[in-house]
């Protein structure tokens, strides 16, 4: 893969991703950076089709950190020098410092965006549901599912990953869902990229039918606002959020690791 040569005066961050061009993270940064006053730096998508060339990315001596997103967060690991043990226990890195081009630490800001924006919610959720043995699923099985099933084993919520196809006894396909299975999960939590912005008329397979006002939709997706997924459940009556939130709080915690 050929990178563009470029020269910089300032210090360089950015996202690396694959068909990343929608993304909402450097328009985030750009517009900090202008707000916080702060000067000689910049924010740039890095769209690469293989995890391998992350390498051509990394031997820029302006980088000093990145954000990692679908689908390299569980790939880039072995490409890190350090993965600290939080990130290394989930299996899923989103921020990268660069000490230097032989230095490079991975961080998860995921478990803290989704536990803080979840939390609010299931305040509210709980004391509706009068329920203390909520189920979850979690629909996908990439580098952002493990931060999720993550808080939820903190919380103790037990929970089931839904994929294309049956890895184990945890995980259950698409086909599987039924009257049962919607009914006694009432957290629903979309992990893969369905829905996001062009493929606006996309969502998870799921028997929508059987969604109600006890039920919970969250969406890691964040453009459009409110997916398909989500618009479906808001049409049963089910409380929703999309992933915004999680993005933003993720950000700043980011933010705060290059800068420490």
């Amino acid at each position: 893969m050929k990178i563009e040569k470029k020269k910089y005066d300032k210090s360089i961050f950015g996202l690396v991703g694959k068909k990343i061009s929608y993304s909402f993270s450097k328009n985030f940064f750009l517009e900090k950076f202008k707000k916080e006053s702060i000067h000689h730096v910049t924010y740039e998508i890095f769209d690469i089709p293989n995890i391998e060339d992350i390498l051509y990315i990394f031997k820029n001596p302006y980088l000093k950190g990145c954000n990692i997103t679908i689908p390299y967060k569980t790939s880039v690991i072995p490409f890190l020098t350090q993965v600290m043990p939080e990130a290394k226990s989930i299996g899923s890195v989103n921020v990268v410092k660069i000490q230097n081009q032989h230095r490079r630490i991975g961080y998860n800001t995921d478990v803290l965006g989704f536990e803080l924006s979840f939390q609010k919610d299931m305040n509210k959720f709980a004391y509706h549901e009068n329920n203390n043995t909520m189920s979850a699923l979690i629909l996908g099985t990439g580098g952002v599912s493990k931060s999720i099933s993550f808080i939820l084993r903190k919380w103790k919520i037990p929970y089931k990953y839904v994929s294309r196809k049956k890895k184990n006894k945890n995980f259950i396909v698409y086909e599987e869902l039924n009257k049962d299975l919607i009914e006694n999960c009432k957290i629903i939590i979309n992990c893969t990229p369905l829905g996001t912005y062009p493929m606006v008329k996309l969502c998870p397979p799921l028997p929508y039918q059987y969604i109600s006002s006890y039920h919970y939709l969250y969406d890691v997706v964040y453009n459009p606002s409110k997916t398909l997924f989500l618009k479906k459940g808001e049409k049963r009556g089910a409380m929703i959020r999309n992933g915004l939130e999680m993005l933003r709080i993720q950000a700043e915690e980011s933010w705060k690791i290059w800068n420490s």
